[in-house]
């Protein structure tokens, strides 16, 4: 069965559908700033037949064997591989992604489906001793019930798999909320749902803004909230689900820190620093978001950097399949990037390339920008950037360079380039992160798990870590008689 491509509608309860109301909000090319269709805004009403289809599909669903569950997430991985140029060019056209970066997204997100299939029959309770004689206790690992995954734009698809893979293997049922800026995905990808024939009310997927997702934390009928966002919407989601004490998990922001340590091999460091920064234009939480150079090196890092930082190319990437770096989500996430660069350049900060947006464009771009002289209480050095700007301080010890990275109220991701092991150790054990990289660009493996400290967030995702996100437990005390 072929995918429509035209058909833009909500996924309730196995059915296709427009809000109730019939109300729609536009969806914007960040690469032409021009209306590429229009998306349903769900109700109120929309909501509560979502969350009540979910719950209901719940009290079967559970029951059915893993094994089979994860039957559906082969399919799913299967169909997503067989529509990949699909899926990659939504993804270029409403995130403004380039294409090799679309296409592995798919390819990952495909991945991650199979993957979570794999713990069918590994995932696992427990039986621990009693202090009583004739007396067993067992705890049992079951399905929290209905999972809310509010989606961030960045990710579109992804972020799909990271929410739906794991809630659907251990026996949940969700209700999704993509975002308002890159919706097409997720609906395009609920045809695979009908293809594979899934029971109607597994998966739901809603169209909204973001009130849409508070009514969804807000819910009663909801058992967990998984967001990934900033963290203003984490804190939001956070107050709402606390109504009714639901379980959270928070994916949220970054301001990951690229240490450079004296011996570091420069050519790598820089690859791989500049793929962190640019990747999706710098919209991605775990990038590096700032750098700190040892003395001794900075002169010879601030050549290569520019040099690297300079030679990225950007542009509309459906109609230059070439370009190393699309557009910005928004015009309003545009101002936000330029706003932050004038402020530092006001700081006492120096521009070294880029710093500004680029007017002949029609879309939401801003020049590859590397940024010297900061200090660690600038805004730049503290606030998430979510733009291709790399602001670089100096340090002279691993102390101080430890101090500066933990300066921060975040800790998703962090770096460090060195080749002495004593160096590389000391920083692990001492960085206040969820995640640090040695001597490579800063994206995770699905294997892993993906959480982050302060405000970065609570619990985390992918790997076996990030199935118990989806597990609640149970336990049991038995007792019998012997004498039988």
């Amino acid at each position: 069965m072929s995918l429509k491509l035209d058909q833009y509608k909500m996924y309730i309860d196995g059915a296709f559908v427009d809000a109730s109301n019939g109300e729609t909000f536009d969806n914007i090319n960040p690469s032409t700033a021009e209306v590429l269709n229009q998306i349903p805004k769900a109700t109120e009403k929309d909501l509560e037949r979502a969350l009540d289809a979910a719950n209901r599909a719940q009290k079967e669903w559970k029951h059915v064997p893993s094994a089979e569950r994860a039957e559906y997430l082969f399919k799913i991985s299967d169909l997503i591989l067989e529509n990949k140029e699909t899926f990659a060019k939504i993804i270029s056209t409403e995130v403004g992604k380039v294409n090799a970066q679309a296409i592995g997204e798919v390819e990952a997100t495909a991945e991650y489906f199979k993957y979570y299939a794999g713990w069918a029959r590994k995932y696992e309770g427990e039986i621990i001793p009693s202090d009583r004689p004739n007396e067993n206790i067992l705890i049992f690992k079951k399905p929290l019930g209905v999972v809310a995954g509010i989606l961030p734009w960045n990710y579109p698809f992804f972020l799909i798999a990271r929410k739906v893979a794991p809630a659907l293997l251990t026996g949940n049922t969700t209700v999704i909320k993509p975002s308002s800026s890159s919706p097409n995905n997720a609906l395009i990808f609920a045809q695979l749902l009908e293809q594979i024939n899934l029971p109607n009310g597994v998966v739901n997927i809603l169209t909204g803004d973001r009130s849409l997702g508070s009514k969804l934390a807000e819910s009663s009928k909801v058992d967990l909230v998984s967001i990934t966002g900033s963290v203003g919407a984490g804190q939001s989601v956070m107050e709402a689900a606390a109504k009714n004490i639901t379980k959270v998990s928070l994916e949220l922001g970054g301001k990951a820190p690229s240490v450079v340590w004296k011996d570091a091999d420069l050519d790598l460091t820089v690859k791989s620093i500049v793929d962190s920064r640019v990747i999706n234009t710098g919209q991605v939480c775990n990038c590096t978001e700032r750098v700190y150079v040892h003395e001794d090196i900075k002169e010879a890092f601030y050549e290569k950097i520019t040099e690297a930082m300079s030679a990225v190319t950007y542009g509309n990437p459906i109609e230059d399949g070439s370009v190393g770096m699309g557009p910005l989500i928004t015009e309003s996430g545009l101002q936000s990037v330029a706003d932050k660069v004038e402020q530092a350049k006001k700081d006492g900060a120096r521009v070294l390339t880029g710093g500004n947006k680029d007017n002949s464009k029609a879309g939401y771009f801003f020049e590859p920008t590397v940024i010297v002289d900061t200090k660690n209480d600038m805004q730049i050095m503290q606030e998430e950037v979510f733009g291709p700007v790399l602001p670089i301080g100096t340090f002279s010890t691993l102390d101080e360079a430890l101090e500066m990275a933990n300066d921060s109220e975040f800790g998703l991701t962090s770096a460090i380039f060195t080749n002495d092991t004593n160096v590389m150790m000391k920083f692990i054990n001492n960085m206040d992160a969820g995640e640090v990289y040695v001597n490579r660009e800063s994206f995770e493996s699905i294997q892993g798990f993906h959480a982050g400290w302060k405000k970065s967030g609570i619990g985390g995702a992918d790997g076996r870590h990030g199935l118990e996100e989806f597990l609640a437990t149970t336990v049991a005390y038995i007792d019998y008689d012997d004498k039988v």
